[in-house]
């Protein structure tokens, strides 16, 4: 295997700066995981999510917008994923279906498997991330260590999905195998990110808000 393939594929990270310049390619610019704003995008090494791999999202309290992050993808990927699920693995609420229709989302290639405890939610996290028949499987366990992590991590390049797991941003001290690791925060003037971690680039020093106005127009989609 020569270098260029391995530049091509995603064995390889490039480090750069994170901001999109004019003299970037076209292949750089163009992202395969755009998060749907446009400023985080802006931001981030491959100008979304990082595609078939980890992402950790750190909260520290429910509610502050860390469903709302990914609503933009959730809703582009159950729209044109071509019959690819996104999976919900044991979330500490019942998704309110209305609310999620309304964000765009295609109920119809959405799934919830619930799981009694933080061990068998990873290992159904891992299987789903595994098997190739998922855009996405986002997990919520309560408890979450190095090497359960990195298991994910290989399970999302190997089935070539995209993998979120929510978790205490108190773990934020601890390091991780996500590629990218983002901590949301509500503030008075909306929720915003604070990018801890991305592989590729070097996070930005100010958090990023995350503007109702830079939310792409979701279709509605019928169920």
């Amino acid at each position: 295997m020569n270098v260029n393939s391995l530049l091509d594929g995603d064995t390889l990270w490039r480090g750069h700066s994170p901001h999109h310049g004019p003299d970037r390619g076209m292949a750089d610019r163009v992202a395969r995981q755009p998060t749907g704003y446009a400023a985080l995008d802006t931001v981030l090494p491959r100008g979304g999510w990082p595609d078939q791999a980890l992402s950790e999202i750190l909260f520290g309290a429910d509610g502050v917008g860390e469903i709302r992050l990914l609503w933009p993808t959730l809703a582009r990927l159950t729209q044109t994923g071509a019959g690819r699920p996104v999976v919900l693995i044991a979330p500490p609420y019942i998704p309110y279906a209305p609310a999620w229709q309304a964000a765009g989302i295609d109920l119809r290639h959405l799934q919830v498997v619930q799981a009694p405890n933080s061990t068998e939610a990873l290992w159904a996290a891992e299987q789903c991330l595994r098997s190739g028949a998922c855009s996405a499987v986002l997990c919520w366990p309560h408890k979450a260590d190095d090497r359960a992590l990195r298991r994910l991590q290989v399970a999302a390049q190997t089935g070539q999905a995209l993998g979120f797991v929510f978790r205490d941003q108190r773990e934020s001290r601890n390091p991780s195998p996500a590629a990218l690791r983002l901590q949301i925060s509500s503030e008075l003037s909306g929720p915003k990110v604070r990018i801890l971690k991305c592989r590729g680039g070097t996070p930005p020093a100010n958090a990023i808000p995350l503007n109702p106005q830079s939310q792409p127009t979701l279709r509605v989609a019928a169920v």
